[in-house]
């Protein structure tokens, strides 16, 4: 289960960051014809794509590697074991919240499936499941985290 983990996790920074590129690529690409006043409707709708999925991919790459923004002014100071219990608590609010955004978002983008981009003709609740697929990734990650906190309180350690 850990290599299929760890496959997940590589595959995710590989395609987060060769969507990263290709959507540097497209904007880039737009600027020029765009000078040569050559107009790519498509190159923009699939910028946006490529925007969604790499940022949503990008902050479970960041969350899972502990790189996101984080305030602990008031836990760091705090005894080992009720360090690790607020830790704990707050990954539940987190995995509570991510899963509020699952379920709203697989609700959201059933009814946008409808809805198309003006240039390319796929649905643009792709856009949606972006944010559906990041969350449920967050999610495996909080519930690994919140295991390693378990583990670390049953050990006693207050790391």
């Amino acid at each position: 289960m850990k290599k299929i983990y760890r496959f997940f996790c590589k595959a995710e920074e590989i395609i987060c960051g060769a969507g990263f590129v290709l959507l540097i690529a497209l904007v880039f690409l737009s600027a020029i014809l765009r000078f040569f006043r050559v107009s790519v409707a498509w190159n923009i709708d699939m910028a946006m794509l490529l925007l969604a999925w790499t940022a949503f991919m990008g902050a479970d790459v960041a969350y899972r590697s502990g790189q996101l923004v984080g305030i602990d002014l008031l836990t760091r100071n705090l005894p080992g074991k009720i360090r690790i219990i607020v830790q704990i608590m707050i990954f539940l609010i987190i995995l509570t919240a991510l899963g509020a955004i699952v379920f709203f978002g697989v609700r959201l983008a059933k009814s946008e499936w409808i809805r198309r981009y003006q240039s390319i003709p796929i649905p643009y609740s792709l856009v949606t499941v972006s944010i559906v697929f990041a969350a449920a990734s967050m999610a495996v990650s909080t519930i690994i985290k919140i295991r390693r906190c378990v583990l670390n309180f049953i050990q006693g350690s207050g790391r």
